[in-house]
């Protein structure tokens, strides 16, 4: 199926509070750079990033049951905090309802928020940008900015080690896509 950027935005605007579709239209303009850069297809990075976040608030139970219901989801999920459900999930429930067919798209929105092992330049370039976007304001991600000028994969690594050492210090679970991912820049 093919969707358009615009398509794809007004798709996902009524799934989303205000905050979270601004959010999502910067991440559309970094995917958009961070593409253009690393001579990836823009269209593809255009609609992954404004489906990333499709599944953001929908409800616990209803993604639980798409975990438990779908063979493709992996069962390991429901032992990792809800907020990592809606990559996978939501790749999945845009396939259903939109008729979404591209892998590689699938792929990214599935991957944006934990990573993963042997990830594309399509599935780097969504995760980096949902990270860096401008609107994001933490320790280290001017650093990460800076690096994904140059290095798109050490950008990524850096990326992977500030969310784990986050995560670590505050006592949470990290799930085992983004250990398997950090690995793999290593």
């Amino acid at each position: 199926m093919e969707i358009s950027r615009e398509q794809a935005l007004q798709y996902v605007k009524p799934h989303l509070k205000a905050s979270r579709f601004d959010h999502t239209v910067r991440v559309v303009d970094q995917a958009v750079e961070l593409a253009k850069q690393y001579k990836v297809d823009i269209d593809k990075a255009e609609v992954a990033a404004a489906l990333h976040d499709y599944a953001k608030y929908k409800d616990v139970d209803e993604m639980k049951r798409w975990i438990v219901q779908d063979r493709r989801l992996p069962k390991d999920l429901l032992d990792y905090h809800h907020e990592l459900w809606h990559g996978p999930v939501g790749a999945f429930m845009l396939e259903k309802e939109i008729g979404l067919d591209d892998v590689d798209i699938i792929s990214a929105i599935s991957s944006h928020t934990t990573g993963k092992k042997h990830m594309s330049k399509l599935d780097k370039i969504i995760f980096l940008a949902d990270y860096i976007e401008p609107g994001r304001d933490f320790p280290g991600v001017d650093e990460v900015r800076q690096k994904a000028e140059s290095d798109l994969d050490e950008a990524c690594r850096m990326a992977l080690k500030n969310t784990i050492v986050f995560l670590v210090e505050k006592g949470r679970t990290v799930y085992p896509d983004t250990f398997h991912a950090y690995n793999a820049f290593i």
